[in-house]
């Protein structure tokens, strides 16, 4: 897990084997993929910043393979509910 650092600006978290760049048109498709999260079905390999060991840091997904992981994710974290 790679260290950053801690600044009031955090990189957001990303997909493995995602790009940036627009697809051409050629290859657009006309249906809609529908991405879905089950329970029990693999996660697909990302990064995120994490609070870990008392540091800010990356990891990734991959990281922990062969491991028990339990992701949580609540966006109104360190806001008024």
């Amino acid at each position: 897990m790679a260290e950053e650092k801690v600044s009031c600006a955090v990189p957001a978290s990303t997909v493995e084997g995602s790009s940036n760049e627009p697809a051409p048109a050629a290859e657009v498709k006309k249906e809609a993929v529908r991405m879905g999260v089950t329970v029990g079905m693999k996660a697909p390999d990302f990064t995120a910043p994490a609070y870990y060991k008392g540091k800010f840091t990356t990891v990734k997904l991959s990281d922990f393979a062969g491991k028990w992981v339990s992701l949580c994710f609540y966006p109104g974290d360190f806001t008024f509910v």
